[in-house]
């Protein structure tokens, strides 16, 4: 972890290190732990498979409800099928609920009282951004668009193509995030790679691994940044306006290779996947080698821990919370499953200083698992609401969890 994380040799075996916590859910009466000056309330319980949460301007919280959309290829292999069984087992087998549900907190509980099918019929959908009167929705092979009006508890109006995003057949990596530029004139879009390492042909890597850039005016889009095997959360850094973005880096090289990283995102740049991790350091498994792109490949700023499966991402918004956490990032680690021991599965913060990570992360969300190594919830997407509480969407646990100042409670 950290700025400068120490990296051992890598390792490989014929069969790759798998180590799962079973999907088991809350118990009645059982919640995340938070931090030491900070409490814990269920936003919503019950959801189906919650995996993102945007916050819109008059407060309302939207949702997707969302999981990887049926294979569109049919072909059979032995490593589909085994990383299906995994899949299952840490709870992302169920169907895609396919909709985004808002929720609304009037009374500031911290429990919401209205919650409503705000828009259904999407194709595994992910990021939300609300631009001028338009909401756009980052489904697994396209962006789309909405109109909104504030307030409304549910849209029906037909969805306006933007942009295709590359899709199936294979989709490995499912999830599309967008983020809206400060000045609303572009989107941003996460796309992730179809492989741990290309084992599926560079051909089936075309426009994966990256974030695009997309002009709302012309729904044109370029490559922004690519070599990032599978970015999801994205926020503007406070004080410095630069775009970070969270990456799950590839497995199967040893427990403590590769570290997931949160990292800064530079226009044009390349950042080593799959020819290299971690900067320069090259990934013998990959054939043919590209000496000439490890060259290229910039180094992430922050190591989050190897297989901790960052998604969410966050910067905090002032002293709401407590003042420890009023300069840095929140991160929703989902949790391993190509690592033992395990590691993950809770929200920590990354303490900024100057626009930059300084020190280790900190715990703020924990209790996801159990004592026999069960998994009572997975976190996912990350939020700030307009309280100033953060928001954890729970994607085993089905709950969007609420975390707020004891003080302001």
């Amino acid at each position: 972890m950290g700025a400068m994380p120490v990296l051992p040799q890598p390792t490989t075996s014929l069969i790759p290190t798998v180590k799962i916590a079973p999907a088991q859910g809350w118990p009645d009466g059982t919640m995340p732990t938070a931090m030491a000056g900070l409490a814990v309330t269920a936003l919503a319980r019950d959801l189906d498979h919650p995996r993102w949460v945007y916050v819109l301007p008059n407060g309302d919280v939207l949702v997707a409800e969302s999981n990887k959309p049926p294979p569109k290829d049919k072909g059979f292999s032995l490593r589909g099928w085994a990383m299906g069984v995994v899949m299952k087992r840490a709870g992302a087998g169920v169907p895609s609920a396919d909709r985004i549900t808002l929720l609304r907190d009037v009374d500031g509980d911290g429990v919401a009282e209205t919650r409503s099918v705000f828009l259904d019929g999407l194709t595994s959908p992910f990021g939300m951004a609300l631009v001028g009167a338009n909401l756009y929705v980052a489904n697994a092979d396209a962006i789309v668009r909405f109109p909104y009006e504030t307030g409304q508890t549910r849209i029906t109006a037909p969805a306006v193509p933007v942009t295709d995003l590359p899709g199936g057949p294979i989709n490995h990596h499912w999830t599309k995030n967008i983020i809206a530029s400060p000045d609303g004139s572009k989107l941003f879009a996460t796309v992730g790679s179809n492989s741990n390492v290309g084992e599926n042909g560079m051909e089936a890597e075309a426009g994966r691994a990256a974030i695009w850039e997309v002009n709302l005016q012309t729904g044109q889009k370029r490559l922004f940044a690519s070599g990032l095997r599978n970015p999801n959360g994205m926020g503007w850094a406070p004080g410095t306006g630069a775009l970070w973005t969270v990456v799950n880096e590839r497995d199967e090289i040893g427990s403590d290779l590769v570290p997931d990283y949160l990292t800064s995102v530079k226009d044009g740049a390349f950042y080593g996947w799959p020819y290299s991790y971690y900067g320069q350091n090259v990934d013998a498994r990959v054939k043919p080698t590209r000496p000439d792109l490890v060259a290229q490949a910039i180094r992430p700023d922050y190591a989050l821990g190897s297989h901790v499966a960052p998604l969410g991402l966050a910067f905090s918004e002032g002293n709401a919370l407590t003042p420890a956490l009023a300069s840095g990032a929140f991160v929703g680690l989902h949790g391993s499953w190509n690592r033992k021991p395990l590691s993950g599965y809770k929200v920590v913060f990354v303490p900024f200083v100057n626009g930059q990570p300084s020190g280790l992360p900190v715990d703020v969300l924990t209790g996801f698992l159990s004592a026999d190594e069960k998994a009572h919830g997975r976190p996912v997407g990350v939020a700030i609401d307009k309280r100033g509480a953060l928001l954890v969407a729970d994607d085993v646990g089905n709950t969007v969890w609420r975390v707020s100042g004891t003080a302001a409670r």
